[in-house]
Order: structure tokens, then sequence, then C-alpha cells
């Protein structure tokens, strides 16, 4: 199916993306982007760019469906680590890299719930057929605890726990510089970024949802490759990136966040280069922030369960090499 757009004199001088995302109900400006990368746009005969800028008068083709058929999961044989299951409920080790669930601009295979569909029979379905089971998620480069919940009854109660602020958990992070301050708390709203839509802001008021994060430093590190802080942080809400948001709005972003303003590589700072075979720089290809605790009641049995995790290999690796340049303040 073939649809045609004239474009109107008053549209003149806007992207051909932003505008014909304006005509098309219910689909993205990242579907259009799509589409035009597609060559399935066509302007007065000619397959154009998104960035294009109109004149008013164009013919505008979009060739087939631009609405996407729906993503549902499905099962495949992927390793998980278990750290606690029943017949109500999961937690797993997520590790770094894996993706939750499909979604806009994620691929449908090597989810989270792709492994948790081959490994149990039945998972909770009132995420829908795309988040079987998925109560709450954790970013793709986040490790750590994740719950799952295996039935509705299960979910519906898990939900309400974090909705009513009954779930603590705890993250580990690596910061870069000093925090001054042992402990404090960081009570900003989070909205996302107008200019930059893949980020999130605390600069934004309208909305912004209230999220509130507490922290506490564990050990000030200074380094051959900058001051950095190893933080604890406990989060009363659950918005995306909000650990990634806050850190960096109080001006300790965390490693490897390059998101939030944490540079790709730690380089030597000058002056404090050895003539030993230590490195000159380290690298850490996701951010450095880890899902460590979760500390709940059983939403059926009340049971208390106190769940941990382990820094991961590759963050401890990351540490040692940092403090292993330590010097002395």
């Amino acid at each position: 199916m073939t649809v045609t757009y004239t474009v109107p004199d008053e549209a003149a001088k806007q992207r051909l993306d932003a505008w014909l995302t304006s005509q098309l109900t219910g689909v993205s400006r990242e579907r259009v982007q799509l589409l035009i990368g597609q060559k399935k746009v066509r302007l007065d005969g000619k397959s154009p760019r998104a960035s294009y800028r109109l004149r008013g008068g164009e013919s505008v083709e979009v060739l087939g469906d631009p609405t996407p058929p729906p993503l549902k999961a499905f099962a495949e044989d992927i390793p998980l680590r278990v750290v606690y299951e029943d017949d109500d409920l999961s937690v797993i080790d997520k590790p770094a890299g894996m993706t939750v669930h499909a979604g806009a601009g994620a691929a449908e295979g090597g989810t989270l719930v792709n492994a948790l569909l081959h490994r149990y029979r039945a998972l909770s379905s009132v995420g829908g057929e795309q988040r079987p089971g998925i109560v709450h998620r954790l970013d793709k480069q986040t490790s750590g605890l994740i719950v799952i919940a295996r039935n509705d009854a299960a979910h519906a109660q898990l939900a309400q726990m974090f909705a009513e602020r009954q779930m603590q958990k705890t993250y580990i992070a690596l910061v870069h510089g000093r925090m001054k301050q042992d402990r404090g708390t960081i009570d900003a709203p989070i909205a996302r970024d107008l200019l930059r839509r893949t980020r999130m802001t605390t600069r934004r008021s309208t909305g912004a949802r209230s999220a509130v994060s507490h922290y506490t430093a564990l050990r000030r590190i200074s380094s051959r490759f900058g001051a950095f802080t190893l933080v604890s942080v406990r989060i009363e809400t659950g918005r995306t990136h909000q650990i990634r948001v806050h850190l960096a709005s109080i001006g300790h972003p965390v490693v490897g966040d390059t998101l939030y303003g944490a540079p790709a590589r730690l380089m030597v700072i000058p002056g404090r280069r050895t003539a030993d075979p230590a490195p000159e720089s380290l690298a850490l290809t996701r951010n450095f922030l880890h899902a460590a605790e979760l500390e709940f009641a059983h939403p059926r049995t009340e049971k208390p369960l106190q769940l941990r995790s382990p820094l991961p290999a590759d963050l401890e690796t990351l540490l040692e090499q940092i403090e292993s340049g330590r010097i002395e303040d």
C-alpha cells in the first residue's frame, strides 16, 4: 500500500522526518527515520535524507505499512544466573550488555525475557507478549539483581510494593571526583531531555517525575588516573537512568557513562606517569553501576528476602587497576 502526501506551504523549512511523523498516526520519529533509511519514502520520486528541509509543494510517498508489527518475545537458550526462585517470583543477576526486553531501538534476540521464556513455562502476562514477567528494568549496561514475576498475582503485588517504595534497592557505583560528603540525598525530579532524546535531565520541570536517591561514600581514591569515589546508592524511585542522572547532576558522573559526561577512557594525569609497565589509560565498555542488593518481603508469604550480588569481574578488575595507581592524598 502506498500513501501519498502533498507538503503544504506552511511546512516549509521543517525537516522531512519531523513533518512526516506528524502526519502518521501512532508512528514514532525513529520509525520514520528507519523507513527513510530503507528507501520506503520517496520525495518527488527520489530517495531523500531524513534531514531534508521541506520547501512546500513536494509530493511525499510512503511505500508499505509504516506501522511495524508488534514485537513478541520468543524463547532462547541463554544461560542465566538465578539468585532466588520459587513459584511466585525469581531474582536474576543480569549481566551488563543484556537488554531486559525488546523494544524501541532494541533487538528482539538475546534479551532477558527470551532467556526467561526458555527457563520457565509460565511468566506473568501483565506486561503483555513483549514483556512477560517484567516488573521493573535495568539499563542494558547496568548489571545486577532484577525481580521477575512468575504469575499475575505476584506481579500485581510486586508492582504495588515498588509503587509504595517497599522494595529496597541498593546499587554500587564508581564516580569521578572526590565526594566531600560521606552521605547525602538527591531529591531532583527527572524528565526527558528535549535536545538529546536518549538522555534524561534534572534541569527541566515540565513533565518531570519525582526521583529520590540516597548515597553513601564507601571509599575515596586518589590515583594516577584522577580522583574517584566508590559509592552505594539506595533509590526510593525507579526513573529512567535515575542514578546516572542524579550523580552527574552533582558533578560526579558514573565511570564509563559517556552519555552523562564521563570520559571514554581514563588517562594518566600529566606528571603522574611512572617508568613501570602500568597502563597509561584504562577503558570500561559499560557503566560502573551494579544493582547489588534487594530487600523486600515475599509478596505471598511475607518472608523477608535479602539478596546480594557481588561486583562482576570486569568492575572488580577496573577498580583494582585504578587502585594500583593510588597516590597519597
